[in-house]
């Protein structure tokens, strides 16, 4: 029997990563934890693209777009929705993690869902955290991961 499973190892894959710029003060802090993951699973700095959008509703298209380039074996999508005073941000969080896994099937490619929606700005700030508990950071190593399963899968027949 053989058992096919995404190792965190990087080395020869191309990653693109879309993080929106709205709530940058936790937004930043993602991209850190996706940058330090993925050069961690040995990716070169020439291997990833950052791509910043205004908000949160900006990346699914440009998710698709990178998908469907080619170039990239994984995409690493970045944002933060925190609840304000209308349920914006619940249709918001929903509609974008919709279009995020529409992608994701339609596309072949894997794209991981590092967009935190939160109801406070300290719950957000806590899921960005530098360790342990960085939403960018397991978003990253998520999508390594699975660069690295659908490498297997492809070599596997």
């Amino acid at each position: 029997m053989k058992i096919l499973e995404g190792k965190p190892s990087g080395k020869g894959l191309r990653f693109g990563v879309v993080v929106g710029r709205f709530n940058s003060f936790v937004t930043d802090k993602l991209l850190d934890g996706a940058l330090e993951a993925l050069k961690g699973c040995g990716v070169e700095e020439d291997d990833m693209v950052v791509v910043r959008v205004p908000g949160s509703f900006e990346i699914p298209p440009v998710a698709k777009k990178l998908a469907d380039s080619g170039r990239f074996h994984a995409v690493v999508c970045l944002g933060a929705i925190i609840k304000g005073e209308t349920p914006h941000w619940d249709y918001l969080g929903r509609t974008v993690s919709d279009a995020i896994e529409r992608t994701a099937l339609e596309s072949g490619v894997p794209l991981t869902l590092g967009i935190i929606t939160t109801e406070t700005r300290d719950t957000a700030l806590a899921r960005a955290e530098e360790r342990g508990d960085n939403r960018g950071y397991n978003a990253a190593i998520a999508a390594v991961e699975m660069a690295d399963l659908y490498r297997q899968m492809e070599g596997s027949h």
